[in-house]
């Protein structure tokens, strides 16, 4: 089980993901596109993550490999049908690549806020098994508001009407940051685009707040985070196994 990992800027990498994936001895390549470095062919991987970033999903003229990711995750999820999770840009992406829309919001969601699971989620491979209702940390000025084909609404909150979708069978994309650790609002405050939105939405003194209340809801969130990569990775190894037998019946 190899996984591949679109990053976009250094801090914003899979976060409490690591640990479980070192836990369970998986092996992750992690992809710095800001940085120019090359998309890695797909066929070398088993699943594929975006992550999020402080760039918008149309500057493709201030970051033009933005265009070969997008067609990347094309190639991944509709050519290869391989199980894909986006977090914050990488949802957006993922909506961008496939046919949705993204704007920015009149009401920019940035904090530790409330999230609702739909209906649909109780019947989804990924929701399954996490509350109804539940606190996140939320750092975002732009949300998707067209769905891509083939999409169904997972969560959502009361400013943001697609918190998560499902694209398909087995792509995911989330609004919100479910990898967070004790570290990442302190790191994330520091890059300037995201400490500005957070001054121009709470107040210049706020990020100390946010990382207090990020603290306190740190256990359930990381419980909750345990459980969406173990439904996800029981997705991942059954499209691993399907990819095998298919090349065996071959």
């Amino acid at each position: 089980m190899r996984i591949l990992v679109f990053q976009h800027i250094a801090c914003e990498h899979p976060g409490i993901f690591r640990e479980f994936l070192a836990s369970d001895g998986i092996a992750w390549d992690a992809v710095e596109l800001d940085e120019g470095r090359p998309i890695p062919a797909l066929d070398r991987y088993d699943a594929l993550w975006v992550m999020g970033g402080p760039m918008d999903v149309w500057q493709t003229d201030r970051h033009p490999w933005l265009i070969a990711e997008k067609a990347a995750i094309r190639q991944a999820v509709l050519g290869r049908r391989m199980p894909y999770l986006g977090l914050c840009l990488g949802h957006q992406l993922l909506a961008d690549a496939l046919g949705g829309e993204c704007k920015p919001m009149a009401k920019p969601e940035i904090g530790v806020l409330g999230v609702e699971a739909t209906k649909e989620a109780h019947r989804d491979a990924l929701f399954r098994g996490l509350p109804a209702k539940a606190k996140a940390l939320q750092w975002h000025s732009v949300e998707v508001t067209k769905l891509p084909s083939q999409a169904a609404v997972l969560a959502r909150s009361p400013d943001c009407a697609i918190e998560a979708m499902r694209v398909g069978e087995q792509a995911w994309g989330i609004q919100y940051h479910v990898e967070i650790t004790a570290e990442t609002v302190p790191q994330w405050g520091c890059v300037p685009e995201y400490a500005k939105a957070l001054a121009d939405r709470l107040g210049p003194d706020a990020l100390p707040k946010m990382e207090a209340e990020a603290k306190r809801e740190l256990a359930s969130m990381t419980l909750a985070a345990r459980r969406l990569y173990d439904n996800f990775m029981a997705v991942a190894r059954a499209h691993r196994a399907a990819r095998g037998s298919g090349r065996a019946a071959q």
